[in-house]
């Protein structure tokens, strides 16, 4: 399984999913000094467990999804997190 398809899969258990969407950055890095391998990803998630929280509890939510993958397969993850209503008004 592709690691876009294992995120969605993962928050889709843990989440209200209305919308989901990574890009992969990866080859952006891989000849730097500092690249030791991983995934580097930009998400754009939209669930209704985001309403009334903060952005940096939303950050924490999916954090804790995807505590795993970010211990082994992926090393940066970029996000943007929102409601259906942010979503739609965006």
């Amino acid at each position: 399984m592709d690691i876009d398809n294992k995120i969605k899969k993962i928050l889709e258990d843990g989440l209200s999913l209305n919308h989901f969407e990574v890009k992969d950055f990866t080859g952006r890095h891989l000849n730097h000094q500092q690249h030791d391998g991983g995934f580097h990803l930009e998400a754009i998630i939209v669930s209704d467990n985001f309403e009334n929280k903060s952005l940096i509890d939303r950050h924490k939510i999916v954090y804790g999804l995807l505590g795993d993958l970010l211990k082994h397969e992926i090393h940066a993850l970029s996000m943007k997190t929102l409601t259906p209503e942010e979503w739609n008004n965006n």
